[in-house]
């Protein structure tokens, strides 16, 4: 069984954490987020990844090499960026036989089994099977109606309050996973840019697209609030320390995550924030309300961050 994931974006509302690094590599709990995907690929029986890389291929190949957990890992970089349906096909290009595969986004923290999703799709004789997630607020993202049996019937884009179609809880959004049959090869045109939600699923509407309601927890890392989330979550919500990383002993670091080789200094208060690997934090420093500190920058003893993202070093004085 085959699996594609999708690690070939930039990460652009993580920056600064991924201008050295993708975001599919951040540490989640002490480990490389694509850490906790490959163990559910590999709990559902897939034998094969395939990574469609573009931004930053080569950490991820340098921190799995071509095996993990008995499945032989393989990478695809893209030419050009060609969006997620794009990626998808240029990924399998060559490598699917007759049987379905799975096609993940590499930014999703997800804790559902993916054994259950293919079971699904198996049995309903799906074409395309998307994964679907609750979520209280529905304002914020497109929906997914399906019916009884888990037909999909329709996608409503970021439904605004007092809208003229109204929407009764629960509310259900695509979760970016998904299972994929062979005619995806023949509806996709080889190295061109397709998006799939947008271009390929809503013409599927009505000819075999299923939904799989998926339980658990669910996290998109891609902000700083939900990177944040997903490390809280991981460490039962005490504070990351990358390997490497020191804090001083009368430092006070809560809810936070530390990459590797940081340094809190003396005195400094690290909270609800993230601080880059090889990052030094100044003595009394204050870092707070979700501010992000690039890898290697250090901030100078006595000075504040709160809310900010700190790309260098200020200016003397600053």
């Amino acid at each position: 069984m085959i699996a594609v994931v999708l690690v070939g974006g930039e990460g652009t509302r993580l920056r600064p954490l991924t201008l050295d690094r993708p975001k599919a590599m951040l540490p989640i709990g002490g480990r490389p987020f694509l850490a906790y995907m490959l163990e559910r690929l590999a709990a559902a029986d897939v034998t094969r990844v395939v990574f469609s890389c573009g931004y930053l291929p080569d950490p991820i190949v340098a921190g799995f090499g071509d095996a993990f957990d008995g499945m032989a890992l393989e990478y695809a970089v893209e030419p050009a960026p060609m969006d997620t349906a794009g990626a998808i096909r240029f990924a399998i290009e060559g490598r699917l036989d007759d049987a379905p595969f799975f096609a993940l986004n590499g930014d999703v923290l997800m804790e559902a089994p993916l054994g259950d999703l293919m079971a699904f799709h198996r049995v309903h004789g799906a074409r395309a099977t998307v994964t679907l997630t609750e979520v209280p607020d529905p304002t914020r993202y497109g929906l997914v109606l399906t019916d009884a049996e888990g037909r999909v019937e329709a996608f409503v884009e970021k439904p605004e309050v007092g809208a003229a179609v109204t929407l009764q809880p629960p509310y259900w959004i695509n979760a970016g996973a998904y299972v994929l049959d062979r005619w995806f090869l023949d509806t996709v045109p080889y190295l061109q840019r397709v998006n799939i939600e947008r271009e390929v699923f809503p013409l599927l509407v009505g000819h075999g697209l299923y939904a799989w309601r998926c339980a658990g927890y669910w996290n998109d890392i891609g902000t700083p609030e939900s990177y944040l989330a997903a490390n809280m979550h991981v460490s039962k919500g005490a504070t990351v320390l990358g390997e490497g990383a020191l804090v001083a002993e009368d430092a006070s670091v809560d809810r936070s995550v530390v990459h590797e080789d940081a340094i809190i200094g003396a005195g400094a208060v690290v909270t609800d924030s993230v601080v880059g690997r090889g990052a030094r934090i100044g003595a009394r420093a204050r870092i707070s309300t979700g501010s992000i500190v690039a890898a290697g920058v250090q901030i100078a003893d006595d000075r504040s961050v709160v809310g900010e993202r700190v790309f260098r070093e200020a200016p003397d004085g600053a």
